[in-house]
């Protein structure tokens, strides 16, 4: 469905970015505080009673905090942080399932000016390993049900545990003393825009993850996004079942709806697509964001069928990979709303959208039209902007984006910049009424679930096992997950493929490396094939692999 050609306006026409600057910066010091923004300005703004959070635990119970308990909470937190010496730009860790301590700690992180750290309750220990000690973390909170994964670390700060210490971890904090220090009554510090509040960490297809610290310039584009295009309002019920161990979770299910003084819900229980439909009808939800493989499992339950007679939704959104015209359709007839596909990376929240908050042309399948405070432009390889209608690779134009604020990769891993433009590694193609078609990838990014994992952490992880002389990981095409994960693996001599022998190996990457990231499928092959100087062709896994995919 395409509605009818029009001449193309600007989003920019009706909407100011500078303003949005100035709505976070109540201060009007030019300077910001995450804490200040997403929570404090809320206070001064007689927003107090409003419900920030609510969470239903995995037994049903639901608890409701408001602005104002919020504040109270973090600032009973962030009393106890200073007092352990804690500060601007330290980076503080948790590892945590969707529960008001989460929320808390971010807070009590922010008010203090120091950095957040995510680690998603998927990790294994390589995985946590290997973020704690490039961020030089100070401290990390965590549950019993994630403590092991910390243990026989090469570089593991102080550990907070929920529930205190127990006899395995003697020199554990306690959550709950903690809660209850004296509140910090000093003014959370003003810090520059280009200051650090979340450390993030982006797979990629060389190498270990690339470290993203978040500048709080950040700020005024998460919240444009909220507004325009999740179209989000003071009285709505969002619910985005993102988790906010990952970018778009921390970004837009804990971040943004605060910087508009909104309510977000968080549900702690793994998805189901029979507890996804209780949750929204039990809280009302009104505005809703997840991935498409969510969509696609609601859809093939065939419980959410005829679910708009029950439900309160008025918008959908979708992130992380490009949504099909039959789950549009579908979201349309069976949730009674539309659901608009947006597209963005860690390193740039949202940047190209198909916007509730807007009028533009909107096309199923498309990418959209670029956030306002963007200039999306197509290169080819000498960096050229191309016109509409030709391929290339996604960049923004720095220099005309006010709402760029990615300033490199946070210890140089990569140099992603080339002659003023910030160069996404996606393929899109351009229309003439302005819209974006995404089209590929220009590397080996693997998308899985909604998951971006880069191929290196796989392969290496799988090279652990004694049985194993080379790997290498690809995408293989899946119905619901979109793509799966395929491992080739060559044997060592004396070893002999078997189911049993796939199995450890499946496990051994599901148990150290993340259970996002572990390969469904191991394939067991004679050789790699590859370039005369060595290099793993890739390309032609991936073929084997969508050929595999349609014989299986």
């Amino acid at each position: 469905m395409t509605t009818p050609r029009q001449p193309y306006q600007s989003p920019t026409d009706h909407f100011s970015f500078d303003d949005m600057v100035a709505r976070l910066d109540d201060h009007r010091d030019g300077h910001l505080n995450a804490y200040e923004a997403c929570c404090g300005r809320q206070l001064r703004a007689g927003r107090g009673e409003v419900t920030a959070l609510v969470h239903e635990s995995c037994d049903g119970q639901v608890t409701r905090l408001s602005y104002a308990e919020l504040d109270a909470q973090s600032a009973r937190l962030a009393g106890w942080f200073q007092e352990r010496g804690l500060g601007v730009g330290d980076r503080i860790a948790s590892m945590l399932p969707r529960t008001p301590a989460l929320l808390i700690t971010v807070l009590a992180t922010w008010r203090i000016g120091a950095v957040y750290q995510p680690l998603f309750t998927a990790f294994g220990p390589d995985a946590v390993d290997y973020r704690l000690s490039r961020a030089d973390t100070r401290l990390v909170i965590t549950d019993h049900a994630n403590r092991a994964k910390f243990d026989g670390l090469t570089q593991c700060p102080a550990v907070m545990c929920m529930e205190g210490a127990d006899a395995a971890h003697p020199e554990d904090l306690d959550w709950h003393m903690a809660i209850d220090h004296a509140p910090m009554t000093a003014t959370p510090p003003r810090l520059s825009r280009d200051a650090p509040f979340l450390q993030m960490f982006t797979s990629g297809t060389v190498g270990k993850p690339k470290g993203v610290a978040v500048p709080l310039a950040a700020l005024p584009a998460f919240a444009s996004y909220m507004e325009l295009a999740v179209g989000l309002s003071a009285d709505d019920r969002f619910w985005n079942m993102a988790d906010p161990g990952w970018a778009y979770g921390l970004y837009y299910a804990i971040t943004g709806p605060l910087l508009q003084g909104g309510t977000t819900h968080f549900c702690e229980a793994g998805f189901t697509a029979e507890g996804a439909l209780a949750f929204m009808q039990r809280h009302g939800i009104t505005n809703f964001a997840a991935a498409p493989t969510a969509y696609r499992l609601m859809k093939a339950s065939g419980l959410f069928d005829d679910a708009h007679r029950d439900l309160s939704l008025r918008a959908a959104s979708s992130a992380g990979e490009p949504l099909n015209t039959e789950v549009v359709n579908w979201v349309e007839g069976a949730l009674g709303c539309a659901v608009m596909d947006h597209y963005g990376q860690t390193e740039t929240g949202m940047t190209c959208c198909n916007h509730h908050g807007l009028e533009h042309p909107k096309h199923v399948g498309a990418m959209g039209v670029p956030m306002p405070g963007y200039r999306l432009v197509i290169l080819d390889a000498e960096n050229h902007e191309q016109p509409a209608g030709e391929p290339g690779v996604l960049a923004v134009d720095i220099a005309n984006s006010p709402a760029h604020f990615f300033p490199g990769y946070t210890w140089q891993e990569k140099r992603p910049f080339a002659d003023g433009y910030y160069l996404t590694g996606d393929v899109v193609v351009k229309a003439e009424d302005g819209t974006f078609q995404f089209a590929g990838r220009d590397d080996d990014i693997i998308s899985t679930a909604g998951y971006r994992v880069g191929p290196t952490d796989v392969e290496n992880t799988v090279m652990t096992h004694p049985a194993v002389a080379e790997s290498a990981a690809v995408g293989q095409p899946d119905e619901i997950r979109g793509e799966i994960i395929t491992s080739y693996v060559v044997l060592r001599e004396g070893f002999e493929a078997s189911d049993e022998l796939a199995e450890e190996i499946r496990q051994r990457v599901r148990e150290r490396l993340s259970t996002h990231a572990f390969p469904r499928v191991i394939t067991f092959i004679d050789e790699l094939p590859k370039t005369p100087s060595g290099k793993i062709q890739r390309f032609k896994l991936r073929a084997q692999a969508v050929d595999d995919a349609r014989t299986s």
